[in-house]
């Protein structure tokens, strides 16, 4: 007589593991999502629920855009200190920057901003994309003066807003398609360049680039007017070691020689950041992925968590109206 098998009891004990396992971290994947989102984007409420279905105007561009898909993904930070880099570089804008800005002492506070500007007209309604572009012209008209070299200067400069535009655009792809989860086809790039355009047109910039192949001319177009001074030297050094808060200082500095590795030869000669052959495909390129991933790993967790707290509210008004 065949004895029969006793069932097995793996597949409970493994999902009970994985279940504590889960519930053991997940305080500390929220905590660190609120951290980070609090570095970045300041005290400022998400523009938009991103877990959930999404409701009413899609604004500019939409879920199904290449935009969302971009700027979604945490590759974006080290786009972003690139962007900064490079825009530098134009030394009429670094001008502005120098004259205008408190970064040195509140580094926090215009990054918040520039990350707001960036989410709100990437996933807010279109009047919310449109009321931050109007905000951010009226800021451009009261950035005026002189640069060093005696050429006056002016924010509103639809040449100076278009080398901002182009700069941000360049350096949010490259990052996305170096250490993104996912990097665009050559046809998803060339629609990205083609969907941005429409925020340099928001801030009256000059005619931008609508494909890759068009960045690319417009870069070597603009190169003569490139030339890095003291301001734009003393404000590289200031990008690789900013007044950071400790928590983040060690991601931080594994994501900002990401962004120098993914500068031209020659814009890092310029700002005079050096970069050791081998070092950066050996070692910083795995290190910033493993970083971004986890950055990426806790705010998608600190939204699911946020979603399901109002999905409880809302069952939970919906159940007990008096108490709602």
């Amino acid at each position: 007589m065949t004895t029969p098998p006793l069932p097995s009891t793996a597949p409970d004990v493994g999902a009970a593991i994985d279940a504590a396992v889960r519930a053991a971290v997940e305080p500390f994947r929220v905590q660190l999502g609120r951290g980070l989102r609090g570095f970045i984007a300041g005290d400022g409420e998400p523009i938009r629920d991103l877990i959930g279905p999404i409701e009413g105007d899609p604004g500019l561009f939409g879920p199904d855009s290449v935009t969302w898909k971009v700027h979604s993904d945490g590759a974006m930070l080290i786009g972003g200190i690139r962007a900064l880099l490079l825009q530098i570089m134009h030394p009429l804008a670094m001008a502005g920057v120098a004259d205008h800005s408190d970064y040195r002492h509140h580094p926090e506070a215009r990054l918040a901003r520039t990350s707001q500007f960036v989410a709100t007209t990437t996933f807010g309604t279109t009047e919310q994309a449109h009321q931050a572009a109007a905000i951010v012209k009226r800021v451009h008209s009261r950035v005026v003066g002189t640069a060093p070299d005696g050429r006056p200067y002016s924010a509103s400069d639809p040449h100076l807003i278009s080398w901002v535009h182009h700069a941000e655009v360049d350096s949010f792809l490259a990052a996305h398609q170096r250490y993104g989860a996912e990097p665009l086809t050559e046809a998803e790039a060339d629609q990205y360049v083609a969907e941005m355009a429409v925020i340099n047109e928001l801030l009256d910039g000059e005619p931008p680039a609508r494909s890759v192949a068009e960045l690319r001319e417009y870069f070597e177009r603009i190169a003569p007017e490139l030339t890095v001074g003291k301001q734009g030297r003393d404000a590289a050094r200031w990008l690789l070691f900013p007044p950071v808060p400790v928590a983040v200082r060690p991601a931080y500095g594994v994501l900002a020689p990401a962004a120098i590795g993914l500068l031209s030869p020659e814009a890092r000669r310029a700002l005079r950041l050096p970069l050791l052959p081998g070092v950066d495909p050996l070692m910083v390129q795995p290190a910033a992925r493993a970083i971004v991933r986890t950055l990426g790993w806790a705010i998608t967790g600190l939204a699911e968590f946020e979603y399901a707290e109002r999905l409880a509210a809302e069952h939970s008004a919906a159940a007990d109206p008096e108490a709602a």
